[in-house]
């Protein structure tokens, strides 16, 4: 039976995915569900379809695999689900100089943050053009603004889903298909545990998921272009930074993802 109104949203287990899904469901909208953690997810579709009344699909998937996208995909035409919004949230960092990080652990980033979410928006969108309805949300960060010192492929593969979210937005305008770089700056979710970013002061003013969550969708809603979440970070990264010296921003980028030493304190002998 086909769905409407399904939303499919990626790293829907916890943080930002999970806030767009209950948005989505209180809306009344069903969902498509995709995450690696199988039980996380079928709690959430156990309490949005008891408490909302909606058809939640769960997608057990690894996003790091070449051919996760395709099988999302050939699940949901198995199951006649028509996907109306594509929200591409799943992604994660590392920190750490580039030469010193293990290469499998970068190529897994692009995959999931770059390779994985051009797959699912290529799939998806063709049907959207050819209904001449539908909504993108690309999950993207405040970092797609400046190279990363410290987190150089993040940070290059955020700049990526910017971009590449734009062009299409622009691509596909005339098929009243929308495409939205929601780009945060600091999120309270699990990226920092998972990123090895304990110590990093960026994340100490860390906005709520819930908060990030709401704002994206209601710019996915209205077709905005780019969402950044935060007017101070808005006026520094498109009328400040741009006027700055390169190898200063460089520098203050580097600063910024530097962990910060606590000191030791000296142990006394009796």
């Amino acid at each position: 039976m086909t769905q409407t109104n399904t939303a499919l949203i990626t790293g829907a287990s916890s943080g930002i995915g999970k806030a767009l899904a209950r948005i989505h469901a209180d809306k009344g909208g069903n969902l498509v569900l995709v995450a690696r953690s199988g039980n996380k997810l079928e709690t959430l579709k156990s309490e949005l379809e008891s408490e909302q009344g909606i058809k939640v699909t769960v997608i057990v998937a690894d996003l790091s695999d070449p051919d996760a996208a395709y099988d999302i995909y050939k699940r949901t035409e198995e199951l006649g689900i028509v996907v109306d919004t594509l929200i591409n949230n799943a992604g994660f960092g590392g920190h750490g100089l580039f030469h010193e990080r293990e290469l499998a652990a970068e190529q897994k980033m692009m995959q999931v943050n770059m390779v994985s979410l051009t797959n699912l928006t290529h799939l998806y969108l063709q049907g959207m053009v050819a209904r001449q309805r539908g909504r993108i949300l690309n999950v993207s960060s405040t970092a797609s603004f400046i190279p990363g010192p410290l987190q150089a492929v993040y940070y290059a593969s955020k700049a990526y889903v910017t971009s590449f979210t734009q062009a299409i937005a622009e691509e596909v305008a005339e098929y009243q298909v929308t495409a939205t770089a929601l780009c945060p700056g600091a999120v309270d979710t699990g990226f920092v545990k998972a990123g090895n970013l304990e110590g990093v002061d960026v994340w100490k003013n860390a906005k709520s998921a819930e908060s990030v969550a709401e704002y994206g969708y209601r710019a996915m809603q209205k077709g905005q272009l780019v969402a950044i979440n935060e007017k101070g970070l808005d006026l520094m990264l498109n009328w400040i930074i741009p006027l700055l010296p390169r190898k200063l921003v460089l520098k203050i980028s580097r600063q910024g993802m530097e962990k910060k030493v606590q000191p030791v304190e000296a142990k006394t002998t009796s």
